[in-house]
C-alpha cells in the first residue's frame, strides 16, 4: 500500500481536505500520523487502525467536526527523514511523493541540528583551549594594584649624610612580581638630615601615620626623627626630579626638569604644576646606622596622597 501526498481525506460525513505530509515513528519505522490540509490549516491526525487507506483516498470513521480537535502542525518540532540517521527508515516508508517528517527529540527542539553541532564543537574547543589561555587570563585579571608591599629596603647608612638640609640621593633595586613575571627596577629616593626649621615644616609637631589597605597603622614617623626620606617621583606626573644648589629664583631647591615643578628642602611646592608637596616615605634607622625605607608609591596628579603600591 502506497500513501500518496495530496491523497483526498474523507470523514464519515464528507470530504475534508488532503494529505500534505506524513509523520513517521522512528521506533516502529512506519507512518504514525498524517498531516491533513483543511481550510488552509494543517492538522496532525493519527493514522490508527480505524483509518482506511486506498488508492488516492484516506477514509476516517469520525465526523468532520472532530477534525478541529486535532492539533495544528508545529513544523519546528519536526525534521525531514533525510536529515536524520535512522537505518532502514526511508525504505520502510511508502510515501510518494512528498515530505516525510519525524519528531525532533525534546532536548533538541530549542536549537537546530546545525546549531547544536556548532555549539557542541565550540564547547569542545573551549575545553581544549582552557589550559592554554588560563595563564593569560590569570595574568590579565591580576589586580592592577595588589596589597601593599610593606617590606623594609636598605638604601644606605647615616654616615653618608653629614650636612644639614642637604639632600642625598640613594639608588636601590626593587623586584616586582606582576602575575607570572618578575621584574627588577632601578629606583631612587632622596634622604635629608633636616634642620629644626625644616623638620617643623614637614611634621608640624605631629607624627606621620602610614596605613595599610584596611586602614590600620603599620608605621609612624616621629617629629624628632633625625632623617626624612622623600619618594624619588614627582607628585605631578611621576617624573624623576633633581636637587639644584643655585636656582636663579629660589636658590637651593628640588627641581623637576620635565614640567618645572619646584620644591624647597622641606618638600613644599614653590612653583610649577605639582598638586601637592613631595611624598614622605616610612623610614627607620637600624642599630648599625643602616637607613631602611618602605618604597610606597602614590597616585600622581592628585592633591591628596592615594597609595597604589
Amino acid at each position: 500500500m502506497i500513501l500518496k501526498i495530496k491523497s483526498k481525506v474523507r470523514c464519515s460525513d464528507r470530504e475534508v481536505g488532503e494529505v500534505s505530509r506524513v509523520i513517521a515513528d522512528p521506533i516502529e519505522k512506519s507512518i504514525s500520523h498524517i498531516v491533513v490540509l483543511s481550510n488552509g490549516a494543517e492538522r496532525v491526525v493519527p493514522l490508527d487502525g480505524q483509518a482506511v487507506v486506498s488508492e488516492g483516498w484516506v477514509q476516517f470513521g469520525f465526523p468532520s467536526s472532530t477534525l478541529m480537535q486535532f492539533p495544528l502542525l508545529e513544523r519546528e518540532k519536526y525534521q525531514q527523514v533525510k536529515e536524520v540517521e535512522i537505518p532502514g527508515l526511508e525504505r520502510r516508508l511508502e510515501v510518494f511523493p512528498g515530505e516525510a517528517l519525524v519528531p525532533v527529540p525534546t532536548l533538541e527542539r530549542d536549537m537546530s541540528r546545525r546549531a547544536f553541532f556548532t555549539n557542541f564543537t565550540n564547547a569542545i574547543g573551549v575545553v581544549l583551549a582552557l589550559p592554554l589561555v588560563y595563564p593569560v587570563l590569570r595574568y590579565l585579571t591580576f589586580p592592577m594594584y595588589p596589597g601593599y608591599n610593606n617590606v623594609w629596603i636598605r638604601v644606605g647608612n647615616v654616615q653618608q649624610l653629614t650636612e644639614i638640609d642637604k639632600p642625598k640621593q640613594f639608588k636601590f633595586e626593587k623586584v616586582v612580581k606582576e602575575g607570572y613575571l618578575k621584574r627588577e627596577f632601578q629606583k631612587a629616593v632622596w634622604v635629608v638630615r633636616p634642620s629644626d626649621k625644616v623638620r617643623e615644616e614637614i611634621f608640624h609637631e605631629k607624627p606621620i601615620d602610614y596605613k595599610d589597605t584596611k586602614g590600620a597603622v603599620y608605621w609612624v614617623d616621629r617629629p624628632n626623627s633625625d632623617l626624612v626620606v622623600y619618594s624619588g617621583k614627582c607628585p605631578h606626573l611621576g617624573c624623576a626630579y633633581k636637587w639644584k644648589e643655585n636656582h636663579k629664583r629660589f636658590g637651593r631647591v628640588f627641581w623637576c626638569p620635565c614640567h618645572l615643578s619646584i620644591y624647597d628642602v622641606g618638600g613644599k611646592v614653590l612653583d610649577g604644576p605639582a598638586p601637592r608637596r613631595l611624598d614622605v616615605l616610612p623610614l627607620r634607622i637600624t642599630g648599625t646606622g643602616d637607613i631602611e625605607i618602605i618604597d610606597a608609591e602614590f597616585k600622581a596628579g592628585k592633591e591628596n596622597q592615594i597609595r597604589i603600591i
